[in-house]
């Protein structure tokens, strides 16, 4: 991380935001090379015990049965612990395929709060908290300003921290086009290829932003509580595109561009790529901190584990969270194994959900820790599935509520009544993780 007082300032104390000149400190002056990946063309052998539960429950199987058309992928844990409460994890996979690409839309927002708190730690700026006002200007084409607004209604206010609760609880994109643009295109992927993630590539906005200009992020300043000007980040631009694991990558038989149809492919190949695999095993490391190797950890105090694991449990209206306090935001909003976004679903006594979820161009995607404080279990569940019969990406006629979301929610149901029953040696203590109220 550059030192602040040796960048050139582009934000004076108030952010002007309309005449930014274009000052651009560059994130490649010695970049690191991305990963040259292999990726293995065939999938890992299918879990004996996961495909017979599957095959099981006859309400799974017209999915199933047919699981290269809905491009299915599943990875289900459970979690051993020893006498000492330490968790260990058995991995059983379904059509598992790093290969198979999936659009992962929203699940790119887990590993963007992790490193923004990350990126606050490393910053060692007195003042300056996941509290702190954050003001975003604007010095190229596709960016948009945030101005510096102080409000006495907390929860309002532009932050890190807040920008990590809505992304969290409702999974607003908006907020996290700014701790994108807070991060930085290059260092973001560094920084997760540094933890063990080689071939995650986060290199969009959630706009309609092209390749170049979400290369270039847009300057910024943090306040501390009292408005003082704490932090000053200056436009950055990634010199150096980065290269894409998977090659070029086609999708469907058309698309919907322009207010047209295109009788062509969409071309996914400089998109969003987060193999389920690396959105299972971050989720793991930030539940599970202590079960991940030193150098794969991410840069977090426990404060900060137990903010991210209350807003990945919580649902908007539990959390009282103001902004999203309108009954749009209902709570199985984003819990889709399990409960399927149904709006009239009642949560079930016990169960808590710590899940990170997308949904875009008709994929599903939901990666999920369960824990019930009843019945004592926990297991982990990562799932995706591609609900689009008519093949048009972008055309707004996807399965969604008809087959993708009432098959995620029997997955996890089976997966659960399944561990329900399973004998466990040692039951899990989880009094500390459902005790946990992180500082606001």
């Amino acid at each position: 991380m550059r030192n602040p007082r040796n960048l050139l300032c582009l934000l004076a104390a108030p952010l002007p935001l309309l005449a930014l000149g274009l000052m651009l400190t560059s994130q490649a002056a010695a970049p690191r090379r991305a990963p040259r990946l292999r990726i293995a063309a065939s999938r890992p052998v299918d879990s004996p015990l996961l495909d017979s539960l599957l095959r099981a429950n006859p309400r799974l199987a017209p999915v199933i049965n047919k699981a290269a058309k809905y491009e299915l992928q599943i990875i289900y844990t459970q979690i051993n612990r020893d006498t000492q409460n330490r968790p260990q994890f058995t991995q059983h996979s379904f059509h598992l395929d790093a290969r198979q690409y999936f659009n992962p839309a929203s699940l790119v927002k887990l590993p963007v709060a992790a490193l923004a708190l990350e990126k606050l730690n490393s910053l060692h700026q007195a003042g300056l908290t996941r509290r702190s006002p954050m003001a975003t200007g604007t010095a190229f084409r596709c960016q948009t300003p945030v101005s510096y607004v102080a409000s006495a209604d907390s929860d309002r206010l532009n932050t890190v921290g807040n920008y990590c609760k809505r992304m969290l609880l409702a999974s607003d994109n908006n907020a996290y086009n700014r701790l994108y643009e807070f991060l930085g295109q290059r260092p973001l992927n560094e920084r997760l290829w540094q933890l063990g993630y080689p071939q995650i590539r986060i290199v969009r906005r959630f706009a309609p932003c092209d390749t170049t200009a979400n290369r270039y992020t847009n300057p910024i300043a943090l306040y501390t509580e009292q408005g003082a000007v704490a932090y000053r980040q200056p436009a950055a631009v990634n010199s150096t595109a980065l290269g894409f694991p998977l090659g070029r990558i086609l999708k469907g038989r058309g698309y919907r561009g322009g207010g047209q149809l295109v009788a062509r492919p969409y071309d996914f190949t400089t998109a969003n790529y987060l193999p389920l695999q690396s959105a299972t095993d971050i989720l793991q490391a930030v539940i599970f901190p202590q079960a991940v190797a030193p150098a794969q950890r991410f840069n977090l105090m426990a404060t900060d584990y137990a903010y991210l694991r209350y807003y990945l449990h919580s649902s908007p209206h539990a959390a009282a969270f103001r902004p999203f306090a309108s009954d749009k935001y209902f709570d199985a909003y984003k819990k889709y194994l399990y409960y399927g976004r149904n709006p009239n679903s009642t949560l079930q006594q016990g169960l808590h959900l710590y899940n990170v979820v997308g949904m875009s161009h008709g994929y599903l995607a939901d990666v999920a820790y369960f824990a019930d404080s009843l019945k004592q279990i926990e297991f982990m569940l990562s799932a995706v599935v591609y609900v689009n019969n008519d093949g048009i990406i972008n055309d707004g006629a996807y399965e969604y509520t008809s087959i993708g979301l009432p098959f995620l929610a029997e997955l996890g149901q089976t997966l659960y009544q399944y561990e329900a029953k399973r004998q466990y040696l040692i039951r899990p203590k989880l009094d500390e993780l459902f005790s946990a109220t992180p500082s606001h």
